[in-house]
């Protein structure tokens, strides 16, 4: 069954690397950026996890490695942003 909803634009701040590697997984998915954040937040919403397949993991690890992103899910909330005056 298909649901209707009603998106909103919005600007919503995030890391430099995190934003490549999902636009690039968004783009090996063949989908859109939004589509791809309400899928992995709508799993996490429901205690999903992982909301990949074994072969998308992977991709995500390569797109990681090209844009250097060493974050893991223990650094979420040690996050400090660069001053932007540097």
């Amino acid at each position: 069954m298909v649901k209707t909803v009603q998106r909103v634009q919005t600007g919503v701040r995030i890391e430099k690397r995190i934003l490549k590697v999902l636009k690039g997984l968004a783009e090996a998915l063949d989908m859109s950026l939004g589509d791809l954040l309400e899928g992995i937040v709508l799993h996490c919403f429901e205690g999903k996890i992982p909301p990949f397949s074994a072969e998308t993991l992977r991709k995500i690890e390569q797109l990681k490695e090209v844009y250097e992103l060493d974050l893991t899910s223990q650094d979420s909330h040690k996050l400090t942003e660069l001053d932007a005056k540097q």
